[in-house]
């Protein structure tokens, strides 16, 4: 449904750094970079390399959580964006599980960005 979304951050890089870090489990990686420094935008895309997920400057302060949800292929998968947000030091919302009250099967991890958005990694697939 979406083609793309862009969230503005306090820091680029450093939330370039964490997304880069804690997806990568899920092949979510940086392909696009306009500008330098605390003016960058950077863009991400998965492995069909369409760039659907942006991080640009804030223009003011954040006072409202944005949540996103990033497609796991796996369980495996789901567990081991949990491994990576732990080590990067992120607050852990909810750890891996499945949530029977969304549809069977939803198995997902959330976690807060450096932004304290609500971000996540989510598995359709019965065990």
């Amino acid at each position: 449904m979406l083609d793309h979304i862009a969230i503005q951050v306090s820091d680029v890089d450093a939330a370039a750094d964490f997304y880069t870090r804690v997806f990568a489990p899920l092949a979510i990686r940086e392909v696009l970079r306009f500008g330098e420094g605390p003016s960058a935008v950077v863009g991400f895309a998965g492995t069909d390399d369409r760039v659907q997920f942006w991080l640009g400057p804030g223009t003011g302060p954040n006072n409202r959580e944005l949540h996103v949800a990033f497609v796991a292929t796996d369980r495996g998968q789901v567990e081991a964006v949990h491994e990576q947000a732990i080590a990067a030091g992120a607050e852990i919302l909810h750890a891996p599980r499945e949530w029977p009250e969304y549809h069977p099967g939803y198995y997902g991890v959330f976690l807060r960005d450096l932004d304290g958005n609500n971000v996540e990694a989510v598995c359709h697939r019965p065990q």
